[in-house]
């Protein structure tokens, strides 16, 4: 089970983006980066182009590029400071069944599983 999901709201705890908080967009597991949003731009020149109905495209434009998934931390939603993930086993039951299930939480700092 991952640590980082999209959606969740992380801190860049190291580079040039230090101490800023954004939500992710898109997590890039095969190359372990995440976007997050709003952090991390970068400028990206574009050739003109014209679409069908004849408009201009193209010029300078600013996205997110990736940052590594180990300068982020997840934020606690409780303190809104950046904590560790932790997984718990829930017992949930679905139509009568009942099953294992592995769930994330926000550890506090210093507690143990």
């Amino acid at each position: 089970m991952a640590n980082i999901k999209k959606g969740d709201l992380v801190q860049v705890i190291s580079g040039p983006s230090h101490g800023k908080q954004g939500k992710v967009i898109e997590v890039l597991v095969e190359k372990n980066k995440v976007i997050v949003e709003g952090i991390n731009f970068v400028t990206k020149h574009v050739k003109v182009g014209q679409t069908q109905r004849g408009t201009k495209t193209g010029g300078i434009e600013t996205h997110e590029a990736p940052i590594h998934i180990s300068n982020v931390a997840v934020v606690d939603p409780k303190s809104k400071k950046p904590t560790r993930v932790g997984f718990r086993e829930e017992v949930v039951e679905k139509d009568g069944v009942k099953k294992k299930v592995r769930v994330r939480y926000a550890k506090k700092s210093g507690e143990k599983l």
